[in-house]
């Protein structure tokens, strides 16, 4: 159990600054709390990273001033971990983020964990050799940094030729420019087809998943059956990536099916939130927290990519790190959200 611990700042030691830890990673105290991040695995390697990461997507209309206070209250709670994408609001995200952190001589490129997404092009996908090095070149140049810690593959590329990528992963890699490689929204033969061509191992997918959009734990569960959830859609993407230690990150992680919208409140999912507000009475935290606390439930240990823009909400979902749902509350969950049980 991980746990936020209330410090008086005057007795602080004057040494007291960014450290890591064997187990957790605490930061420069700013407020009067330290928040100690809950870490999980990338991938099949010894390095951790927090098990809440802050996704960028609707940071591009923040100003620098704006960007910059998000930046800092994000790491003051442990959440060092920042996806981007070369697409989201047309570049500006990274832009505005790479304005906000090269002009804050407090903030150091070592602290952070930088990873950002390319492949998606207006009206196509493009996953080759030559797409790869200029997307990666203008993200870099956008985030003013000379590397990422790790770059995902957005979307499978139909015309994909795995030796293409492998080439520019080699490039990436040789150069100082890409340290970890992994994708996103792929299947577990789309991950091992490129695996059989690229040397480094490719250690995430980030995939769609809330209570509601369980499809990954749901056709696992539902075998022999003749329920929808009955039919494996992602080729049993969740015990592959799990076998193959692939960090599973959780992308829109309140959404409903369909792009309906959020299902928190919704009065499409009544009880499944009256489920969750007896929970969040329990355990003294907001709906938010509680539905966050079902993904790090999971034993595959998935990190959850947040996606919100406000200061607020990301701290209900780091405050998430402190709760472990037992085993029938993790399933009332589940059932309340509709998905049935043999």
């Amino acid at each position: 159990m991980v746990k936020s611990i209330t410090i008086i700042i005057s007795l602080l030691p004057d040494f007291f600054h960014t450290c890591f830890t064997e187990k957790f990673r605490e930061y420069q105290i700013i407020t009067k709390e330290i928040f100690i991040m809950r870490e999980t695995i990338l991938g099949n390697h010894l390095q951790k990273i927090p098990s809440i990461a802050v996704g960028c997507m609707r940071l591009s209309e923040k100003s620098k001033e704006e960007m910059n206070h998000f930046i800092h209250s994000a790491l003051e709670q442990g959440a060092y971990f920042f996806d981007h994408a070369d697409i989201y609001g047309g570049g500006m995200s990274e832009t505005v983020f790479g304005e906000a952190f090269a002009g804050d001589p407090s903030l150091k490129r070592e602290d952070i964990y930088l990873q950002s997404k390319c492949g998606i092009r207006q009206g196509c996908y493009d996953l080759s050799k030559e797409h790869i090095l200029k997307s990666v070149d203008g993200i870099l140049k956008r985030l003013q940094t000379d590397y990422l810690d790790l770059l995902l593959l957005h979307r499978p590329d139909a015309l994909v030729e795995p030796e293409e990528v492998a080439a520019a992963f080699d490039v990436l890699f040789e150069s100082g420019k890409v340290r970890h490689f992994g994708v996103s929204n792929h299947k577990p033969m789309q991950i091992a087809l490129l695996q059989k061509y690229v040397c480094q191992p490719l250690v995430v997918n980030q995939v769609q998943f809330s209570i509601p959009v369980s499809n990954l734990v749901a056709n696992g569960m539902e075998v022999n059956m003749e329920t929808p959830g009955s039919i494996d859609h992602d080729g049993s993407l969740l015990d592959y990536c799990r076998l193959h230690d692939i960090t599973l990150q959780a992308w829109s992680p309140f959404q409903m099916p369909a792009w309906k919208g959020c299902f928190l409140g919704s009065d499409e999912y009544p009880e499944l939130n009256q489920k969750l507000h007896v929970l969040a009475e329990k355990y003294n935290v907001s709906d938010t927290t509680i539905a966050a606390a079902w993904i790090l439930r999971h034993p595959a240990n998935m990190q959850i990519i947040t996606g919100t823009a406000s200061e607020s909400r990301l701290k209900e979902i780091i405050a998430a790190c402190e709760i472990t749902l037992t085993r029938e509350e993790w399933y009332e969950l589940y059932l309340a959200a509709g998905h049935p049980l043999p």
